[in-house]
């Protein structure tokens, strides 16, 4: 690394996205509270919803989270009626997770909320610059493997 970058950490990619990152975590999970869930409760709905693998292993694998996890997760969206688990067919050693209608309703509030969150995070940018910013995201996202839907 004898590379001089004249430019500051601060003015990386890589610490702008990361810091900001952060803030708009606190604040998605903050404003999810109000609705009983956290971040990881969505991911595992957009997963379902996105046509993940529905068995609870193979849902790990996809969010790359621990097993243990996804039964917690699993655990408190069955609680409160977002999901059901039924004995697979073709094994019945296995569980797959399903959305009810009420965690597809429960997933409508929380992409409505984060739309909301959206607006406020990006109301300094014009029009222009909102849509470069959302493809731009789109892109890397995709790159880093993650569920992309324009």
């Amino acid at each position: 690394m004898n590379d001089v970058n004249p430019s500051p950490l601060t003015a990386s990619v890589v610490f702008r996205l990361g810091t900001l990152g952060s803030v708009v975590t606190a604040r998605f999970t903050e404003a999810l509270a109000v609705l009983g869930l956290k971040p990881k409760h969505v991911g595992l709905m957009v997963a379902l919803e996105s046509g993940a693998p529905p068995s609870q292993l193979e849902l790990a694998r996809t969010m790359a989270v621990a097993p243990s996890l996804v039964v917690s997760l699993a655990d408190h969206l069955e609680q409160i009626g977002a999901l059901d688990r039924v004995r697979d067919p073709a094994d019945r050693r296995r569980q797959v997770l399903a959305l009810t209608d009420a965690g597809r309703a429960l997933l409508a509030d929380c992409t409505a909320l984060a739309h909301r969150l959206d607006a406020e995070l990006t109301a300094s940018l014009d029009g222009p610059e909102r849509e470069a910013l959302r493809r731009a995201l789109g892109v890397l996202g995709a790159e880093a493997g993650l569920p992309t839907q324009d």
